[in-house]
């Protein structure tokens, strides 16, 4: 149509009639009055399909639409697929993870698990349906995903340690238990006040609870720490620790800290020397500890002096150090606890007061327990047990009962001791004690709190100690020597 058009203005301007195409008749043209040209001109019978044209320029408007709406679509779902993907590759890995026992696998990660294979089949199936099915990325996605489910339910039915059973066993009893206790109408007995001895005895002991290592180091293994284990002390926050020299033998220097922070953080520590400085390089070590049987007393360190029979206390204010001989007991190592050494003297404190467990020539080994008197630095009273001391680990007292312990593994020691200087009777019993490292050096009650601090291959650990209901004796019906 514009072609005809053009033709007809081209005619008009040139003042003539133009050759017509082919499709067009020949025509005479004339000059009028004006000088105009005139011509007529004759269209064929067939006119130009005007309205098909329109229709197709509608139909290829629609059709540029619709593909770039596709070609969107599209990218939507590539971005998809990338996500996807990726979340994939990291399922992937965590399962892998799983087979091979680095990440534990309780029910819940495989409920985890299962929901997002869940999530990737759902989207794999809609873009399957919108794709119609002829896209290989989205048949391999697919496969992919069906891989993993297996997998993971493979590994599910793979629970040889019965690790899923025994969780829904424990949850099943914790609740029942719960609901034992909500219907428990017997009393419990009201708790133990500390600095008495209202109760029947030790019949527990918590987890272990490590505050920390020692200041010097995981070198220096043996040695003592704990707080100040006379009932009622002005000073319940001041903590002492004292590691033995790496001979394993002298107690040369003891650290103070005056809170539990202070200790976890190595802040504002005083330092106390036992060893004097002579002249030149030569020291005095007679103020020396030795052994890891050290205890802190209403301000005053009790241990053995170094290198001889002697019990020596320093108080901690003035720094003076005073010397008692411990009647008839041995030194330097001859009868010490199983796995350490020169601990033949061990110190420990309870509701009663401060005692002294060690062994004579004349008890042939056994355990010899002493009643110290504090004021005058003397030995009040001895017991004399059937228990070889270098059969048990190490030992401290509660209420005026001894208890002993002894290694079952690595890390777990036993209570397996007791002697009642109440009534003169000793029994067996056990209670596990768990242990972070394999050897105990020092074992300490406190009044106080109810813990008992042990020192453990340069770790300070702690437990806390339970108590039965009163009996009025320490013991049961045990009254025979152990076994």
């Amino acid at each position: 149509m514009e072609k005809i058009l053009l033709i007809l203005i081209l005619a008009l301007t040139l003042g003539r009639c133009p050759a017509a195409p082919s499709d067009i008749q020949n025509v005479t043209g004339s000059v009028g009055e004006d000088g105009q040209c005139l011509c007529t001109v004759i269209l064929p019978d067939n006119t130009f399909p005007m309205h098909r044209m329109e229709s197709l320029e509608i139909t290829s408007h629609d059709l540029s639409i619709s593909v770039q709406r596709e070609i969107t679509q599209i990218q939507s779902y590539q971005r998809s697929l990338e996500v996807y993907l990726e979340r994939l590759s990291n399922l992937t890995l965590r399962v892998e993870k799983i087979e091979l026992g680095v990440l534990s696998y309780t029910e819940l990660d495989f409920e985890l698990l299962k929901l997002e294979i869940k999530k990737m089949e759902s989207l794999a199936v809609q873009l399957k349906a919108s794709l119609n099915g002829s896209n290989t990325i989205i048949e391999t996605l697919f496969t992919e995903i069906r891989n993993i489910s297996v997998m993971v339910n493979q590994l599910e039915s793979y629970d040889k340690n019965n690790v899923l059973a025994v969780r829904r066993e424990i949850t099943s009893l914790r609740k029942r238990l719960q609901d034992c206790e909500k219907n428990q109408t017997v009393p419990r007995p009201p708790p133990v006040q500390y600095g008495t001895c209202d109760h029947g005895g030790l019949i527990n002991i918590t987890k272990p609870f490590v505050v920390q290592l020692n200041w010097r180091g995981f070198s220096y293994k043996y040695g003592g720490w704990g707080k100040d284990s006379f009932v009622n002390t002005s000073k319940k926050d001041l903590f002492w620790v004292a590691a033995l020299n790496t001979d394993a033998r002298m107690m040369q220097l003891v650290r103070l800290s005056p809170s539990y922070e202070d200790l976890l953080l190595y802040k504002n520590p005083t330092d106390k020397t036992l060893s004097r400085l002579l002249y030149g390089n030569t020291y005095d070590y007679s103020s020396c500890g030795q052994g890891s049987g050290m205890i802190l007393y209403n301000n005053s360190l009790y241990y053995n002096c170094y290198n001889s029979q002697n019990m020596c206390r320093m108080n901690l204010d003035t720094n003076e150090v005073q010397r008692q001989t411990l009647p008839d007991a041995v030194f330097n190592n001859r009868f010490s606890y199983a796995a350490v050494t020169y601990q033949d003297m061990d110190f420990a404190a309870d509701e009663n007061g401060l005692w002294a467990l060690y062994s004579t020539e004349e008890s042939a080994g056994n355990i010899v327990i002493a009643k110290l008197n504090e004021s005058s630095f003397t030995v009040e009273r001895t017991w004399i047990t059937t228990q070889y001391k270098p059969g048990v680990t190490n030992a401290f007292m509660i209420c005026g009962v001894l208890y002993a312990t002894r290694p079952v593994n690595t890390r777990r020691e036993e209570i397996f001791y007791m002697y009642d200087t109440n009534t003169g009777k000793e029994g067996k019993l056990s209670i596990m004690m768990d242990k972070m490292m394999e050897t105990v050096q020092n074992l300490q009650y406190n009044a106080n709190d109810h813990k008992i601090s042990m020192y453990n291959d340069g770790y300070l650990v702690t437990y806390d100690a339970i108590f039965g209901p009163s009996q009025g004796s320490m013991l049961e019906a045990s009254t025979g020597p152990p076994q």
